[in-house]
């Protein structure tokens, strides 16, 4: 039997479809339920299958779920168990919980100083989480970065509410969005600016790496910080042009009870999809054309035999 590559996705991810399949077993919100026995028993049968590569009488299909269980408690590089709500698996139950009462409690700055200071300190477990095993973030860089992001999403907050109180309700409603996006065109970019400064590793097709590239790196931080700002958009511009029609038609007088309700159920709904279907708008493995690099990394890439033109590197998430 043909070795199976269980340290690869499962599906193809040169498609969008096959991004789309892995991003969605590994947001799996199901996969918070298990036990840590569960989990545990699921690090057992990927590590004996790394070692020995047999399946000692399991399915192709029951390896494959270890696997996914594994993937979304381990850390890919340390193996440590990672704290549950920093896991990508997390994401929509906690997103869903804070972006609904960012949009519900908008109005009053105590409120929108609250829930966006617990949604960067969010996002910080997050990247704190995950951060890489090889290139760690230090505690200096997730302070700077969470101090800088925290401070702009409410400066953007709290300067577009005083702009819009003479505008229409709807306006004021997608408040909390742009503060949200301003707050990733911070966060994402001073989280990984030793990647900016030192430059990310590129590789040709095969995985030879050839040499660092700093444009590598702001291409792909580019499409993370696009991937992010699309994850958060469904959730938190259409639930606003709901409540901006509840509110005309005189529901939210009858049930004031009812908004923060609605807007989380109705996050929750759509962050389901949008994050696994937003992860996979670009691929992990990205490509960029030699001409596009360093002036002396082109130089050092044509000198070498068969020199690519086109090379490859990590975007991150």
């Amino acid at each position: 039997m043909e070795q199976i590559k269980i340290d690869e996705p499962r599906w193809d991810q040169a498609t969008y479809q096959g991004r789309a399949n892995h991003f969605f077993t590994t947001t799996n919100p199901l996969n918070l339920l298990c036990s840590d026995e569960e989990l545990d028993k699921a690090k057992e049968v990927v590590t004996k299958y790394r070692k020995d590569g047999q399946l000692n009488g399991l399915t192709v299909a029951e390896l494959w779920k270890a696997k996914h269980v594994y993937d979304s408690a381990f850390h890919p590089d340390t193996g440590d168990k990672m704290l549950i709500i920093g896991r990508m698996s997390a994401q929509v139950p906690c997103n869903m919980f804070i972006t609904g009462c960012m949009m519900t409690f908008y109005r009053t700055t105590p409120a929108v100083v609250f829930w966006q200071w617990i949604n960067q300190s969010f996002n910080a477990i997050v990247n704190y989480t995950n951060r890489s095993g090889n290139s760690p973030i230090t505690n200096q860089q997730l302070g700077t970065s969470y101090a800088l992001a925290t401070s702009g999403a409410l400066v953007t907050a709290l300067g577009l509410n005083s702009l819009t109180k003479s505008m229409s309700p709807i306006i004021g409603r997608l408040v909390p969005f742009a503060a949200v996006a301003a707050a990733n065109c911070v966060n994402i970019p001073l989280m990984r600016m030793h990647e900016i400064q030192k430059g990310i590793s590129v590789s040709d097709e095969n995985g030879n790496v050839l040499g660092e590239s700093s444009i590598a790196a702001k291409w792909g931080i580019t499409q993370v910080v696009l991937s992010r700002i699309g994850m958060a958009s469904p959730g938190m511009v259409l639930p606003p042009l709901l409540m901006n029609y509840l509110d005309r038609k005189g529901f939210l007088k009858r049930f004031p009870w009812s908004a923060a309700p609605i807007q989380v159920t109705l996050c929750g709904v759509l962050l389901t999809f949008a994050t696994p279907m937003c992860c996979a708008l670009f691929p992990q493995k990205a490509s960029i054309s030699v001409d596009s690099l360093e002036p002396e990394l082109q130089a050092k890439i044509r000198k070498s035999p068969n020199p690519p033109t086109v090379v490859y590197y990590n975007k991150g998430l």
